[in-house]
């Protein structure tokens, strides 16, 4: 659709890493209208996929106490774009490095996630770390540091995505991304 227009923003809130607007827009008739918008950086987030001497896959997921729905929750390492100027995959690399201490070999950018795109401009870069090696985390915060690492077969995880019990968005779209990624590497090796 087209005829749409951004006519400005008051700020509202400025916080550590979120800022709050009222959007000014106005619609294809010039109608206008105002919205509230959390102006985000954006954020990154990486699903460390392993294999086992048989090449069966495995990831790594994190639980962590996530005090906006005040419980915790299973989901990829991630992180916000909150380095000024640090490339996507630089800041994926820092994450993965810093919440789970891997350091990816090959890092693919896999798709660009819209997470909510009712209140905020945010998107989160979505990335499949493989060939990783071990390395020293470096846990930011106190929800990272009581956080819990699970290292699980794919299958277990996405058995858990049909079970309603990884219900995180990110989570969720680069676990099926993975799975239909190596279907379709099986399918080109037969």
């Amino acid at each position: 659709m087209t005829g749409f227009r951004h006519h400005g923003d008051e700020l509202v809130h400025t916080g550590g890493v979120w800022d709050v607007v009222v959007g000014t827009f106005s619609d294809p008739h010039g109608n206008t209208f105002t919205r509230d918008v959390v102006r985000s950086p954006g954020s990154v987030a990486v699903l460390p996929l392993l294999f086992d001497p048989e090449g069966v896959p495995s990831i790594i997921l994190l639980r962590q106490y996530r005090p906006v729905y005040g419980e915790t929750i299973l989901e990829v390492p991630a992180g916000m774009r909150d380095v000024p100027g640090e490339p996507i995959s630089e800041t994926a690399r820092r994450e993965l490095l810093e919440e789970v201490g891997l350091t990816a070999g090959k890092l693919e950018h896999v798709f660009s996630l819209k997470p909510s795109p009712g209140m905020s401009d945010a998107v989160t870069e979505l990335f499949i770390a493989t060939d990783c090696v071990q390395g020293d985390s470096n846990r930011q915060g106190p929800e990272e540091e009581y956080m819990q690492v699970h290292h699980l077969p794919l299958r277990t995880a996405i058995s858990l995505v049909d079970e309603g019990e990884i219900t995180d968005a990110k989570t969720v779209v680069l676990l099926l991304l993975a799975e239909r990624m190596l279907s379709r590497e099986d399918s080109l090796r037969e």
